[in-house]
C-alpha cells in the first residue's frame, strides 16, 4: 500500500476494508508507463522533476505542480529524476454520493465537475501550489493516508472531512491561479440538468426536452450552463458519455457498438468521433492499449482487469 495503486497492475491491492479514498507517495525514476483508471486521481508533486504525458501533451512538472484527472483519462511520466508524487484517489461513486454537494460549491464545483471538462481540457486540470498551500495539502494527505490504518466504520467522517479539506485547499488555488468563474453557487437548474443527463446517458436528450423538464426556455438553459461550466448542456453530456464509455471499454467485454448504444450514441461512427476528440484515441485503440493496465475501485479494493480475468 505504500505505492501508487496503478504502479503494480498485476497485483491485487487492498484498501483497509470499507475505505473511501486512498492517499500515498510513489516515486518515479526514470518514469511510469501510460495507464488509465476508473476513479478520480489527484497527483501532487512533492519532490524531484519529470515530464507528465497525456492527451494534453507533454508538460514538465516539479515541486508544487498538481494534476487532477477525471475517470478514464490516460497519462504517464517520463524523464523523471526522483519524482515524488503524493497521490489521492477516490471513486466516481464517492464523488456522486458523499461529495455530491460539491456541485453547488463555486470553487469545488469547478475543480471536480466542470473545470476538467471545459476549455478542451479533456478531463484534466492542472495548477501549481505555492509553498504554504502545498504544505497544507500535504498535511491533509498525510492524515488521509494514516486513516487507512483506522477502523473504517469509526472514521468514515474523518476520511470525508480530510478529503474535503484537501480538495478545498486545491480549489482555492485553482481559483486564484486562473480566470476562474466568479465565486457564486451553481444555479439549481444546472445541477438538476446535470443529474438528469447523468442518470440516463443512454437517453436521446435534446435541448428542448431538457428545457421542458426544467420548465425554462431553451436559450436560458444554454446561458445558465455556459455561465456555470463554459459548455452548453449537450456538450457537457457528451463529455459524460465518453467517460462512461471509457469505463465500459476498460472493464467489460461488451462490443464497441453495444457500448455506443449504452451511452446514447447508436451511430457507431459518431461515437467514434466523439470518443477520439476527448481521449485522442479511437475506442478500439484505447481498449487495446489500456484494458490490461486499467485499475478500479471495487468494494474497498483496487483491482486490475488483468488480475480479475486471470483469477476467473
Amino acid at each position: 500500500m505504500d505505492g501508487l495503486p496503478v504502479g503494480n497492475v498485476n497485483d491485487l491491492l487492498h484498501f483497509t476494508d470499507g475505505s473511501l479514498a486512498y492517499a500515498g507517495h510513489h516515486q518515479h525514476d526514470p518514469g511510469h508507463h501510460l495507464h488509465t483508471h476508473s476513479f478520480v486521481e489527484v497527483a501532487v508533486v512533492t519532490g524531484g522533476v519529470g515530464v507528465h504525458v497525456s492527451h494534453a501533451g507533454r508538460q514538465p512538472i516539479g515541486v508544487g505542480d498538481v494534476v487532477l484527472l477525471r475517470p478514464g483519462v490516460w497519462h504517464g511520466y517520463e524523464e523523471c529524476t526522483r519524482l515524488d508524487v503524493f497521490n489521492c484517489c477516490f471513486s466516481a461513486d464517492l464523488l456522486h454520493r458523499e461529495l455530491a454537494w460539491t456541485r453547488e460549491d463555486p470553487l469545488l464545483g469547478y475543480l471536480l465537475w466542470t473545470g476538467p471538462y471545459s476549455d478542451r481540457r479533456h478531463g484534466l486540470l492542472t495548477t501549481n501550489l505555492p509553498p504554504a498551500a502545498l504544505a497544507e495539502c500535504v498535511d491533509h494527505l498525510d492524515a488521509l493516508g494514516a486513516l487507512r490504518f483506522r477502523a473504517a466504520h469509526l472514521h468514515r467522517g474523518d476520511v470525508i472531512g480530510r478529503l474535503a479539506l484537501f480538495l478545498s485547499t486545491l480549489a482555492r488555488t485553482v481559483a486564484e491561479d486562473r480566470a476562474a468563474p466568479e465565486a457564486r453557487s451553481t444555479h439549481p437548474a444546472v445541477v438538476h440538468a446535470m443529474r438528469l443527463m447523468e442518470a440516463r446517458p443512454e437517453h436521446r436528450w435534446t435541448l428542448c426536452e431538457l428545457a421542458e423538464r426544467l420548465h425554462l426556455a431553451p436559450g436560458y438553459v444554454v446561458r445558465l450552463f455556459k455561465n456555470a461550466t463554459g459548455l452548453p448542456p449537450i456538450a457537457y453530456l457528451s463529455r459524460h458519455r465518453v467517460e462512461v464509455a471509457a469505463g465500459l471499454l476498460l472493464h467489460t467485454d461488451q462490443s464497441i457498438a453495444h457500448i455506443a448504444r449504452t451511452v446514447g450514441w447508436p451511430d457507431q461512427n459518431y461515437f467514434a468521433r466523439r470518443f477520439k476528440v476527448h481521449f485522442g484515441l479511437t475506442a478500439s485503440a484505447y481498449r487495446e492499449r489500456f484494458s490490461d493496465n486499467a485499475v478500479r475501485l471495487e468494494s474497498g479494493t483496487i483491482m486490475s482487469r488483468h488480475k480479475r480475468l486471470r483469477d476467473l
